[in-house]
């Protein structure tokens, strides 16, 4: 593998970065395909005559990059895919990303009911509700082709409270915007959204099949109607190594 590669040592480009670069032109070209393993830290040493720092470090990065994956005990493997998600580009559904991904969508509810505002404080805040108010309170766990790729916690203001009766499965099967948009007072026309990377705890991990402290991308997302007032606020948390956003700027 790598046969006519080099590394140039009297160059000022780094050697961990020359080899993660001869790695990465593997893969792109599809001679290293998703789930093949590269070979070991001591067989690029010794192939490319460079110390195990400078193979950890490239190798360290293209992990970190999600181009490849270690495997504990079997070795390191490039990694399939990320699916794009481009929820921060526009107002779309789960369901609806997913089936354009070529994904089939799932949704397990894991909890649904009506709560006190106070138990959900930033949730409570955000939605302007009183204090003594109420919230509902949807917590799912959503699939892509049966794989667990995001939890979300939903908090709604009572202005949805026609979901209660329209019932979790059936929310599940068509997702929460299909029944938001059927009322202009509830149909979202406005969505902030923030994310950010952060390590995962045991009951996120739990759920996803990720070990504890696994990368997460956290979103939060606050969603308005057509008069501007808040709907809807949502904290998901996406497995770092499954997903990535994209976002388009333009000069205007």
């Amino acid at each position: 593998m790598f046969s006519g590669e080099i590394i140039d040592k009297n160059t000022p480009v780094p050697m961990y970065f020359q080899l993660k670069n001869i790695i990465l032109k593997e893969i792109e070209a599809g001679r290293l395909k998703p789930g093949d393993y590269i070979p070991t830290e001591t067989e690029l040493r010794e192939q490319f005559d460079i110390s195990r720092t400078t193979v950890r470090q490239a190798i360290t990065e293209l992990v970190m990059e999600g181009y490849l994956e270690r495997d504990k005990g079997r070795g390191t493997f490039v990694s399939r895919p990320k699916m794009e998600q481009k929820f921060m580009q526009s107002i779309i559904s789960y369901a609806e990303e997913m089936r354009l991904l070529g994904f089939v969508p799932k949704t397990e509810i894991l909890e649904m009911k009506v709560i006190p505002a106070s138990e959900r404080e930033e949730a409570r805040q955000k939605l302007c509700i009183p204090e003594d108010g109420e919230i509902i309170y949807i917590k799912r766990l959503r699939y892509a082709s049966d794989e667990p790729m995001v939890v979300d916690e939903v908090c709604l203001s009572t202005a949805c409270a026609a979901l209660l009766d329209i019932g979790p499965d059936q929310i599940a099967e068509y997702g929460l915007y299909h029944f938001l948009f059927q009322k202009n007072e509830t149909k979202v026309m406005h969505v902030t959204r923030q994310i950010e990377s952060v390590a995962c705890g045991k009951k996120v991990s739990e759920l996803l099949g990720i070990p504890k402290g696994a990368p997460v991308q956290l979103t939060t997302t606050l969603s308005y109607n057509k008069d501007e007032v808040p709907l809807e606020y949502t904290v998901a948390h996406y497995r770092g190594d499954k997903t990535k956003f994209r976002v388009d700027l333009f000069n205007t």
